[in-house]
């Protein structure tokens, strides 16, 4: 009987703390930070497939659907973040571990950054020539929808099949923001139409979101040929009849947005455009320096950055250079430090970026006393998007592990890259830069699940800026003196 009563109030505390932590209030700071975090996650199907934890247990149905961007589901997101911001508020930290303290500081600053960015929430360019949705929908699909049995097989057809729902979401944004006048300028218009077009004009089964899938698909296991040809029949009419007809949309859409299109191209043309320009600047730095303050940081960095090049520059024999941003230009074109623009040059660039990466593993263990589990690798930008894509950027490995990091390269123009500053930014991109901040934190338990998700812009560019001068404090560029042109 003691037995049984103590059994039932383990389960009768068990419940009470249960609906506590799903519906009222939480006992703990920690309780509420994690709860708002896990709600927010388990509404983004997208981002559960990113994390790549419920996969372990078997959790497959997220990945059959993509996140809701429709503008009911972001007024439902902005009250639960007002609620929850409130909420969190109310709890006092006087008596919290050091570590919640610090977590309840932090996440009580993201909160409200976001309850102050509500009012410019249309404030952006959902469809854009570097990270726009055309392009980021696909490369998710090709890069981290999973393809490891037959029922993700599946389940990335009817993901295929929601891109249409999908883009006519961000429709109905799109023209809440023309009519607001915030309109991409032209030669963001003209870049995505162009985009779009090479996209969709080859036939699905060239798509490389059919030909992406076919080469994963083989490799799966337990799946016949025959079942292996109609998955494959499904996902091309999938592409046909649901993918091309929305991108077909939204090039009638930009098409039509051209003639509105201006050549101006800042913030400051945008509505309120001066309060929010000073937002970002406090979003992004987590400061309220003002934007004149930030500027004179800039020039003073650029005078630093330039006086550091003219030293290389002078013990390199070029004696005194005025311009050292048109000299280093010049240097770029050099055929010492540029590949071939091959197929033979491309595979030289990305050997050599491995290189330099193991080069800096090798150094680690002298320099830090711990390191990322998650391995790094490196690859080319997808080609589909490759035109309009930055030089190069880091995708962060699943939280749940099964997916490694991996730093992208730009390999469209070889002629863009130049050997010297290689280095720099595998630094910055890799290691000791992004995938090592990012694993790190994701692999640090005992913090709570936002601190070990969530990007913050000062102190990731931060890091990654100190990997670049780390670098040469390690000595990695002793027989490369060019390369401290990219640092």
């Amino acid at each position: 009987m003691t037995v049984l009563l103590v059994f039932g109030s383990i389960v009768a505390i068990g419940i009470v703390w249960l609906i506590s932590f799903l519906w009222g209030r939480p006992w703990t700071i920690r309780g509420l930070m994690n709860r708002t975090f896990l709600k927010f996650v388990f509404k983004g199907p997208e981002l559960l497939t990113y994390l790549g934890i419920l996969e372990k247990f078997g959790i497959h149905g997220h990945n059959a659907k993509l996140s809701d961007a429709s503008e009911a589901f972001q007024d439902k997101m902005f009250a639960l973040i007002r609620r929850d911001n409130k909420l969190l508020a109310s709890y006092k930290t006087d008596n919290a571990k050091r570590g919640d303290k610090l977590s309840a500081e932090v996440f009580a600053w993201f909160l409200s950054d976001l309850v102050s960015g509500e009012k410019f929430r249309h404030h952006d360019y959902p469809v854009n020539q570097m990270f726009g949705v055309q392009s980021e929908l696909p490369n998710f699909m090709m890069t981290i929808h999973p393809i490891t049995c037959r029922v993700e097989a599946y389940n990335y057809i009817k993901r295929l099949n929601k891109f249409s729902i999908k883009f006519s979401q961000i429709m109905e944004g799109l023209k809440i923001r023309e009519q607001k006048g915030i309109i991409p300028p032209r030669f963001v218009i003209e870049r995505v139409l162009a985009e779009m077009r090479a996209f969709t004009e080859k036939s699905a089964v060239e798509n490389p979101l059919y030909t992406v899938f076919k080469d994963k698909l083989e490799k799966v296991p337990r799946i016949t040929a025959h079942e292996r040809e109609r998955i494959l029949a499904q996902a091309a009419s999938t592409i046909e009849t649901s993918v091309y007809p929305a991108y077909a949309t939204f090039i009638e859409y930009f098409d039509a947005l051209l003639a509105k299109a201006t050549t101006d191209d800042g913030v400051w043309k945008l509505p309120a455009g001066d309060r929010y320009y000073a937002y970002l600047l406090r979003s992004h730095t987590t400061t309220n320096e003002s934007a004149d303050a930030i500027h004179n940081t800039g020039l003073v960095e650029v005078e630093r950055i330039e006086t550091a090049m003219r030293k290389v520059f002078q013990e390199q024999g070029f004696g005194t250079v005025e311009q050292p941003a048109r000299k280093l230009a010049e240097l770029a074109r050099d055929e010492r430090f540029q590949f071939p623009d091959t197929d033979e040059g491309r595979k030289a660039c990305l050997a050599e970026y491995e290189r330099i990466l193991n080069e800096m593993k090798a150094k680690l263990p002298d320099w830090f006393n711990i390191q990322p589990k998650a391995d790094l690798k490196v690859e080319r930008i997808p080609e589909f998007r490759e035109k309009t894509a930055p030089g190069a950027y880091y995708q962060p490995a699943a939280l749940g592990g099964g997916r490694p990091g991996v730093f992208y390269a730009n390999l469209r123009n070889m002629k863009e890259i130049a050997k010297f500053g290689m280095k720099t930014l595998a630094y910055h991109e890799g290691i000791p830069g992004h995938h090592f901040q990012i694993a790190l934190a994701q692999e640090t338990k005992h913090l709570p699940l936002f601190r070990r998700m969530l990007p913050f812009t000062a102190y990731d560019e931060g890091w990654a800026m100190y990997a670049e001068h780390l670098g040469r404090e390690m000595g990695m560029y002793t027989d490369d003196p060019f390369g401290l042109l990219g640092s």
